[in-house]
């Protein structure tokens, strides 16, 4: 199942890029998420806040980038508590200029495949992602 949402941003891309590539800065705009660990080239781990207020980790693997244009991470589920809900799990953002006037295009898409009750009601899902991924547009309006 994928999701995908887009915006239009008035930053150049260049700036865009500067922080959707940059994991550290994923908690001042992606939903959930308090704060990141263990940064590295290939992947990072992400703590995010659950509707109960517990913390719950996720280990992410980049798994495409092309500097300046898309990447792409997929969560690392084996173990973990969303290995019951997905099989797959993997978020890519793309980014290129939106027009002459220095503003960008920003579209993420999440591919995800279901497992278990998850795969019962997919609708619940899907919009869920659309929810979250809305969330982290806005975010990622604000701080460019």
């Amino acid at each position: 199942m994928k999701v995908q949402r887009s915006r239009t941003l008035a930053a150049p891309p260049e700036a865009v890029w500067k922080v959707v590539s940059d994991p550290w800065t994923l908690p001042r705009w992606w939903p959930r998420t308090q704060r990141v660990e263990d940064v590295r080239p290939q992947g990072w781990t992400s703590v995010l806040a659950s509707d109960r207020g517990k913390s719950l980790r996720a280990d992410w693997t980049v798994t495409e980038n092309v500097s300046g244009r898309c990447r792409t991470w997929e969560q690392e589920l084996e173990g973990t508590p969303f290995e019951r809900i997905f099989t797959r799990n993997a978020v890519s953002v793309a980014v290129s200029p939106a027009s002459e006037d220095g503003s960008s295009e920003v579209v993420f898409t999440v591919d995800q495949t279901l497992r278990g009750w998850a795969r019962l009601a997919p609708f619940l899902v899907r919009k869920a992602m659309r929810t979250q991924l809305d969330e982290a547009l806005d975010g990622l309006t604000g701080i460019v």
